[in-house]
């Protein structure tokens, strides 16, 4: 067995190779960007960010900044629904190839994680607490999305780049998606139903009610795939949670896919009225986190318990579900939306404290705070996450 400072190396090593692999797009970036044709209000605001975002640039302030890279060279992440059938199996195989590789982590600290998939879901369990409900709640998540990426390419050979989750286009009925059709370009689609008494959401506070799901996914790419860390905090009625929190627990992917989660919380007018709601971040995070006591979910959780079931519905665990990346890719994407239409305030903004909540009671988060993925990536500072532009991110939205 390798030493642990070993294994850290390594993929501390591996992580700086991968950010040497070329970033550039197989289409000009600038053609890509004049050719864009919004299709909902959430994609307008999106190109009249890049307005914004052409006329921050000619300013010159932005030169001045932590910049590496402008519109003409950046990537682009697109639209599920928008890819190709090709592209979107290229990235379903990159899944997969991550899934069959032997994991990295401490097999005694962390002995449910079996694959480098698991590392991933590993290192969100151990951090939850910390990455949810505070300061660095976007920006963690946006460097950890990045790091997945980046072992998609570097470890697995895709060449694309991580797309996202549009929740508002099928939110009427998200079986419809094809995110979730159970096509062989989907990533799976609904559990077989089994019969339950729905799910708790909005920490306990918000029901949702059992829908055709509930069981074990039973078409597309993920449906002999196991998840082996969790439950933690089992949301569906039935499901149990796991005897330790890094215990090995293969499982089958469960969901129970929620019209009333994406019919109630996701809906187009839902998205733009939280990029529109505040100019300052702490509006913007808080309102996108939701207001639980008041029954209020939020597009953040909503997204998670669109999935529902075991473990997308798990603050900890959630992960474990390979629809995880695309809806963080979403919220990533709303964010950059919202940064993009109050530069450059929104490139330094940061609020919030480090606990769940401030519970325990915290400090306020910096933009000196660390945000740690070790030994997934090095630690890098928060604000040199909050400009996609900027330091090892290089990539807008379309």
């Amino acid at each position: 067995m390798k030493p642990v400072s070993l294994l850290i190396a390594v993929a501390l090593s591996s992580y700086v190779s991968c950010l040497s692999i070329s970033s550039r797009q197989e289409t000009d970036p600038i053609e890509a960007i004049e050719a864009f044709e919004p299709s909902d209000a959430i994609a307008e605001l999106a190109a009249q960010g890049i307005e914004e975002l052409k006329q921050y640039e000619e300013s010159g302030i932005s030169s001045r900044s932590a910049k590496t890279c402008n519109l003409k060279d950046v990537v682009i992440r697109r639209d599920w629904d928008h890819l190709s059938k090709a592209d979107r199996k290229a990235y379903i195989n990159a899944v997969l190839c991550l899934q069959s590789k032997k994991s990295i982590l401490d097999p005694v600290t962390y002995p449910g994680a079996k694959t480098r998939y698991d590392d991933f879901l590993t290192i969100h369990i151990a951090q939850t607490l910390t990455i949810h409900g505070t300061g660095n709640f976007l920006g963690w998540h946006r460097y950890f999305v990045r790091t997945y990426e980046l072992a998609l390419r570097n470890e697995c050979g895709y060449k694309g780049y991580q797309p996202y989750w549009n929740w508002a286009t099928n939110s009427a009925d998200p079986k419809k998606s094809p995110v979730f059709d159970g096509s062989d370009t989907s990533l799976s689609g609904n559990g077989a139903f089994l019969q339950h008494n729905g799910s708790l959401a909005g920490a306990g506070r918000i029901f949702l009610p059992s829908e055709l799901g509930g069981g074990c996914v039973t078409s597309g790419p993920f449906k002999n795939y196991k998840v082996n860390l969790g439950p933690i905090s089992p949301t569906q009625d039935g499901v149990v949670k796991s005897a330790s929190t890094y215990a090995w627990n293969p499982r089958c992917l469960k969901r129970d896919l929620s019209k009333k989660a994406s019919s109630t919380w996701l809906r187009v007018k839902d998205v733009t009225a939280l990029i529109l709601k505040s100019r300052k971040v702490l509006g913007f995070q808080n309102f996108m986190q939701g207001d639980f006591p008041n029954g209020f979910l939020g597009v953040h959780a909503a997204g998670h318990f669109v999935m529902n079931g075991d473990p997308g519905g798990d603050l900890f665990a959630s992960p474990g579900d390979p629809a995880f990346w695309l809806h963080h890719a979403m919220v990533d994407r709303v964010w950059w939306i919202w940064q993009m239409l109050n530069l450059p305030e929104s490139l330094t903004d940061v609020a919030g404290t480090r606990t769940l909540f401030n519970n325990p009671p915290s400090g306020n988060t910096s933009i000196e705070d660390l945000q740690d993925l070790a030994p997934l990536a090095p630690g890098v500072k928060l604000g040199d996450l909050l400009n996609t532009l900027g330091g090892d991110l290089c990539y807008i939205y379309l």
